[in-house]
């Protein structure tokens, strides 16, 4: 099984519940701003960075903690 590697900054994914489930029922756009170094839990990690709208504007500035394997990126077109 291939190595899944953190995010970098600038990258943005949808947040569900495949990344942890206190995120079951409510799915947000998220744009990370940067990722502990800290050792966690194996294939789990601390994002800091902004929820975004639907227009890609930051909204609210967030620190989740979620399974690496759950990120989903986000296929958001830039007008």
């Amino acid at each position: 099984m291939a190595e899944v590697r953190p995010p970098v900054s600038g990258q943005e994914f949808w947040i569900t519940r495949d990344a942890s489930v206190q995120f079951a029922g409510r799915s947000f756009l998220f744009r990370v701003i940067s990722v502990c170094p800290k050792p966690t839990y194996d294939g789990w990690v601390w994002l800091t960075g902004y929820v975004l709208d639907r227009r890609g504007t930051a909204i609210d500035k967030r620190e989740i903690f979620v399974q690496l394997v759950g990120l989903r990126p986000a296929q958001r077109v830039v007008r």
